[in-house]
């Protein structure tokens, strides 16, 4: 009784931190406010502040966890929405996921070798660009750590989703294509919640975009861990 008290409390906490996260970044909307990077850090803090461990931690949030696959599946939605344009753009779209796909990978691979990063750690990050369900089983399958693949992943996706409108202003990418490949391929999960804030086409381009770099980069991991004798 007392654990299920526990876990509720926990799930409780997530949710609260995240809806005023939330509020708080759509009032003031800038880019370091984003609710998965300050519901996280607060998480943490009252995690730190009563001694309470990760694992005890997870004894709630593994329900909200289990609702990440479910959520990906619901970007289905605004693809079927978008479909007509999606097959319209097929080309650039598919060369813009191998473009991103490919190079976030091999650049974690040259910056291994370059800097010669532990070998667990190497073989965590190649996924980073990937979607937390994917990125951990290709994370194992390659041999490397699931836990620290799923921190890679985070640091990607939350530095992706903060750097972005920066880019974009510099760069000069104002398309909902340029925006949405570039949010999925680099940014996963969380780049999508992104795009999501420049229109539903834009989300829907990050979407698929992300969908296929999960199937892409399943493929693509270990070739580059093989080419690159990591």
């Amino acid at each position: 009784m007392q654990q299920a008290t526990f876990a509720f409390c926990m799930i409780l906490v997530t949710i609260i931190a995240y809806l005023a996260m939330a509020k708080v970044y759509k009032r003031y909307s800038y880019s370091v406010l984003i609710p998965v990077l300050t519901a996280t850090t607060i998480i943490i803090i009252i995690l730190s502040l009563f001694h309470i461990s990760y694992d005890r931690y997870m004894v709630g949030g593994q329900w909200i966890s289990s609702l990440l696959g479910p959520s990906v599946v619901a970007l289905a939605y605004p693809l079927y929405n978008q479909r007509r344009f999606l097959l319209d753009n097929l080309l650039p779209i598919i060369g813009g996921v191998l473009v991103g796909a490919s190079s976030g990978m091999v650049s974690v691979a040259l910056l291994a070798k370059l800097f010669r990063i532990d070998h667990s750690l190497a073989l965590s990050l190649i996924p980073k660009s990937l979607t937390t369900p994917v990125a951990i089983e290709v994370a194992r399958g390659l041999g490397g750590s699931a836990s620290l693949a799923v921190v890679c992943v985070m640091i990607a996706g939350i530095f992706g989703a903060i750097v972005a409108p920066s880019i974009f202003k510099w760069t000069r990418v104002h398309t909902p294509i340029g925006r949405g490949i570039a949010l999925g391929s680099a940014s996963h999960a969380i780049g999508t919640a992104k795009a999501a804030e420049y229109g539903e086409l834009t989300f829907s381009m990050s979407s698929i975009t992300m969908a296929l770099s999960a199937i892409i980069g399943s493929v693509l991991g270990p070739i580059v861990v093989w080419i690159f004798h990591i």
